[in-house]
């Protein structure tokens, strides 16, 4: 079996990169992680690419004179890693039509609500505010609407009396951990596409 090779781009401790990296470790997952990307040099998820033997970058967007020049560096690298796939595992910057379109179909992300529910930042509080009963996780392929795209995986978990967007957080971010290697299999063995 050719695996797939994935890059994964991250901007903080790259907790669901982590969830990933340790699925790709068995042998009969279709992917390997061949390179992790962050926009933030000091992120923690780099470190913890880097012990695992995987290929790192950072690239600082304020550096570049445009968006247009910064995503044409990603997909040089992205490029130089040969990536099939890119998973986007908090990756806090909107990505542009062309860049979006470049990798379309190839392309995935993991979004904290059931889309298409609460798209955007602040899913947790938003979720509490509205009194909802439920709340989730999604992976999605990406497309150039934010958190449009076509969902793959979707798990659920109830809202509790006396949640907090930290307790509420964490119980969400379990299942994160557990859809987002689950989506990741069935993009890169071709049990699904866009």
């Amino acid at each position: 079996m050719s695996r797939k090779r994935v890059a994964v781009l991250i901007s903080g401790r790259g907790s669901n990169m982590a969830a990933l990296i340790e699925a790709a470790k068995s042998p009969d997952y279709p992917a390997e992680i061949t390179g992790v990307l962050s926009n933030r040099a000091a992120a923690a998820g780099l470190d913890t690419a880097a012990a695992n033997g995987i290929a790192t970058a950072s690239l600082a967007q304020s550096k570049f004179p445009s968006r247009e020049m910064f995503e044409d560096t990603m997909t040089r690298v992205l490029e130089s890693w040969e990536t099939d796939y890119v998973c986007l595992a908090g990756f806090m910057r909107i990505l542009g039509e062309d860049f979006v379109n470049r990798w379309m179909g190839r392309m995935i992300n993991i979004h904290p609500s059931l889309l298409p529910a609460y798209k955007g930042l602040d899913t947790h509080e938003r979720v509490l505010a509205d009194g909802a009963t439920e709340h989730g996780c999604s992976v999605h392929f990406v497309t150039p609407g934010l958190d449009e795209g076509p969902v793959i995986l979707q798990a659920r978990v109830p809202v509790l009396a006396g949640d907090t967007p930290e307790t509420l957080s964490a119980r969400v971010l379990v299942e994160e951990h557990r859809i987002y290697p689950d989506a990741l299999r069935l993009l890169a063995s071709g049990e699904v596409r866009l």
